[in-house]
């Protein structure tokens, strides 16, 4: 059987470290790091996903600093709100939950962040940054996959990487990531031919693509280390239950595997932790503190 990749005892661990951290620095500097999360009308899942970050931050002891706008708020009002942001010198990371209304222009109220102060990591000039190979905010899931992997001592150099994904927010960070850290990686996407072909030949096999159980074992070269970021809700036939699956058939592929990360379980606690990641390095930068990051 595959060796579980258990992210969510990581992320447990590493927020606990960084409560030590933040509460010595906040008695010492007169204040703790702070996030601010800006959330645009009332969207169940996201309100959710707002609350655990907010839980998460409240457990490391960082300061929760954000808002709830109306639905109909115009993108002037947002971006007023966004530019008050970048200006506060409580606020060290600043994150807009997605998706936002569709009245909404997306790109452009994310371009609008400080990058210093982009807790995503996704603003140009921080993929601009991790193209270049220069320090910066890092993508939270791309980065918490690699955190992972390090945490289990699973060796890049030189092994096969294929990303099964392109987006901006996971398929091409962490294919850059992957990249530096010496491994030979391939993208694939819903026009790639031949995919099974290309999946099976991979030491590392990243799935980030939405699809519920796409990756079955004849798909999975034996041995090889599975990252599965899909967070899929199905519900099963003979109910009106649902529950969360990957876009990985965990059980039909974990005795073929080497390693493997479990959803839920998996890369989803290891995402809140790096936003978490960020805004602290944020809140190091601005307070001059030389301690260096615990994680990748």
């Amino acid at each position: 059987m595959a060796q579980l990749l258990d992210g969510k005892a990581l992320a447990q661990q590493i927020q606990t470290q960084r409560q030590a951290s933040v509460l010595s620095w906040t008695a010492q500097y007169g204040r703790a790091p702070g996030l601010a999360v800006l959330m645009v009308g009332d969207n169940p899942a996201s309100a959710a996903y707002v609350r655990n970050k907010e839980k998460a931050c409240d457990r490391v002891g960082i300061a929760s600093l954000g808002k709830n706008l109306p639905k109909d708020s115009t993108q002037e009002a947002i971006a007023q709100e966004i530019q008050a942001l970048n200006q506060n010198p409580l606020v060290d990371g600043i994150l807009i939950q997605l998706p936002l209304p569709d009245h909404l222009d997306e790109s452009s109220l994310l371009n609008l962040i400080d990058p210093d102060k982009d807790a995503d990591g996704l603003h140009p000039i921080n993929l601009g940054r991790l193209v270049r190979g220069e320090p910066g905010l890092r993508s939270c899931t791309p980065a918490g996959i690699m955190r992972l992997m390090q945490e289990y001592d699973i060796s890049l150099v030189g092994k096969s990487a294929t990303v099964l994904g392109r987006s901006i927010l996971v398929g091409k960070p962490i294919g850059l990531m992957l990249l530096a850290a010496n491994a030979t990686p391939t993208f694939t996407h819903s026009k790639s031919q031949n995919l099974p072909e290309l999946t099976r030949s991979a030491d590392i096999l990243i799935a980030a693509v939405g699809v519920p159980n796409l990756i079955g074992k004849d798909m999975v070269k034996p041995g090889a280390v599975v990252i599965d970021v899909g967070i899929n809700r199905v519900v099963a036939a003979d109910s009106d239950k649902s529950r969360l699956v990957g876009d990985v058939d965990f059980a039909a592929v974990e005795p073929v595997a080497g390693a493997i990360t479990p959803v839920p379980g998996g890369i989803g606690p290891m995402t809140v932790t790096m936003l978490l990641e960020n805004t602290i390095a944020s809140y190091c930068t601005r307070m001059k503190i030389s301690t260096p990051p615990l994680s990748w």
